[in-house]
C-alpha cells in the first residue's frame, strides 16, 4: 500500500506543477492586458465622448440659437493646426428673454444710452469654460446662461479638439493648446481683451484651467475650480482599482497639485465640492484647497484666506453639484467680491506691473 500510495502521490505533483505554472501564465498575461490598457488605451478611458456617443442624444451638439442667446459660434485655429469650436455668449444692453429656460432670472445692469453692445461687452468680466471629459460643450449651454444672463459675464464655451465637432483627437498636450488658444482669443479680441478674466473648469476641465492659469500667471483674474482632482494617477485607483498598480504607465498625468503654486497668491480662487462625489474622492478637493491656501507663505503656513474661497456641498455628486443649493450663490459672492474687494484693483496692477518688468526693457 505504501508504494500505491507514493505512485499516486508522485502522480499528482505534475499536475500541480502544471496548475501553477497556468496560474502565473494567467496572472502574466492579465498584468500584460492591464498594463497595455493603461498605457496605449488611456486617452479613450479619459476622453471617452471624443471617441464615442453616449446618451440619449447620440452626439447631437446644441446651439446657443436653441437657446434664443446673444451668442457668436467661433472657429478657432490652434497653434498646431487643429480647427476647434467655441460659442461666445455675449453681453449688451437688454438681453432678451431665452426661448428655453425662460424662467432664468436676467440681471439688469446699468448703462449710458451713448453705450454700445460692445461697449457693454468691454466692462463685463469674461469667463472662459472648460466642461469635464463627458459630453460636450453643448451640454453646458444652461451653464453658461446662468453666467450670461445671473452673473451678466461674457462667457467663452470651449470645445476641446475631439469633441463636440472640433477637428483632431484630445491629449494632455493637446488640450493644453486649446485652452490657450481660447485665451488668446480674449486677450486679442477688442471687446473683451481689457476684461477681467475668470476660468471656470469642472472635473477634468479644472485641471485645463489650472494648467492655463499656471502658464499665464498674469493674464487671469481668478479661478472657479468644481470638483476635480490632485493629479489622474492619483484618481486611477479609485476610478479603476484593477489598473492601481500600473499607474506609474500614465502619460495623461494632469498634475494639478504640482502647479498650484505656480499661480499667484494674489489670484482668487473658488473651490466647489460635492461631498457624494463618486468620481473624484471630496479628499482631492480638500488637498487642493490646502495648496491653494498655502500660495504666497514660505514657511507652509496659509496665507491666500481672503483671497480664496472654499464650498462643499453635502448632497452634491459629481455630475449634480451644480444643481446644489447654494451652488450659484457662492459664485455670485465671488464674483461680487471681485468687483468690490480693493485688492482686486491691487491684482490688476500687479498684473499689469509684472508684464512690464518682464516685457519691457
Amino acid at each position: 500500500m505504501s508504494d500505491s500510495g507514493s505512485n499516486s502521490g508522485s502522480g499528482f505533483l505534475p499536475y500541480l506543477e502544471t496548475f501553477a505554472k497556468g496560474s502565473l501564465a494567467t496572472v502574466g498575461t492579465l498584468a500584460t492586458i492591464s498594463a497595455g490598457l493603461i498605457y496605449y488605451g488611456q486617452n479613450y478611458l479619459i476622453y471617452p465622448s471624443a471617441y464615442i456617443n453616449v446618451g440619449p442624444d447620440n452626439g447631437v451638439v446644441d446651439s446657443p440659437k436653441d437657446y434664443g442667446l446673444v451668442a457668436e459660434e467661433l472657429d478657432m485655429r490652434t497653434s498646431d493646426g487643429i480647427n476647434i469650436r467655441a460659442y461666445l455668449l455675449k453681453q449688451c444692453k437688454e438681453l432678451p428673454k431665452p426661448i428655453r429656460f425662460a424662467q432664468l432670472p436676467i440681471s439688469p445692469i446699468n448703462y449710458d444710452e451713448s453705450e454700445t453692445d460692445n461697449d457693454i461687452m468691454a466692462r463685463r468680466p469674461t469667463v472662459i469654460m472648460f466642461h469635464g471629459n463627458g459630453g460636450n460643450f453643448g451640454h453646458r449651454i444652461p451653464l453658461g446662461m446662468m453666467f450670461q444672463m445671473f452673473m451678466r459675464c461674457n462667457v467663452l464655451m470651449v470645445s476641446y479638439r475631439g469633441y463636440g465637432g472640433s477637428e483632431g483627437s484630445p491629449s494632455e498636450t493637446g488640450l493644453q493648446i486649446d485652452a490657450q488658444t481660447a485665451l488668446d482669443f480674449v486677450t486679442s479680441d477688442s471687446r473683451l481683451s481689457q476684461t477681467p478674466i475668470i476660468l471656470y473648469g469642472q472635473s477634468i476641465g479644472g485641471a485645463v484651467a489650472i494648467d492655463l492659469a499656471s502658464r499665464n500667471p498674469t493674464k487671469i483674474s481668478a479661478l472657479i475650480l468644481e470638483n476635480t482632482f490632485t493629479s489622474l494617477p492619483s484618481l486611477v485607483p479609485h476610478v479603476l482599482p484593477l489598473l492601481g498598480p500600473f499607474t506609474f504607465l500614465c502619460h495623461q498625468k494632469w498634475d494639478s497639485a504640482s502647479k498650484i503654486h505656480l499661480i499667484p497668491h494674489k489670484t482668487p480662487i473658488l473651490l466647489l465640492s460635492g461631498a457624494k462625489d463618486q468620481i473624484v474622492p471630496p479628499e482631492h478637493m480638500t488637498s487642493l484647497r490646502d495648496l491653494v491656501l498655502k500660495r504666497g507663505s514660505k514657511n507652509g503656513e496659509r496665507n491666500s484666506e481672503e483671497r480664496s474661497r472654499w464650498e462643499q456641498f453635502e448632497h452634491g455628486s459629481h455630475n449634480d453639484t451644480t444643481a446644489q443649493r447654494g451652488y450659484w450663490n457662492a459664485i455670485e459672492e465671488f464674483l461680487e467680491g471681485l468687483r468690490d474687494k480693493s485688492e482686486f484693483i491691487e491684482f490688476l496692477v500687479w498684473s499689469l506691473t509684472t508684464y512690464m518688468e518682464d516685457n519691457i526693457i
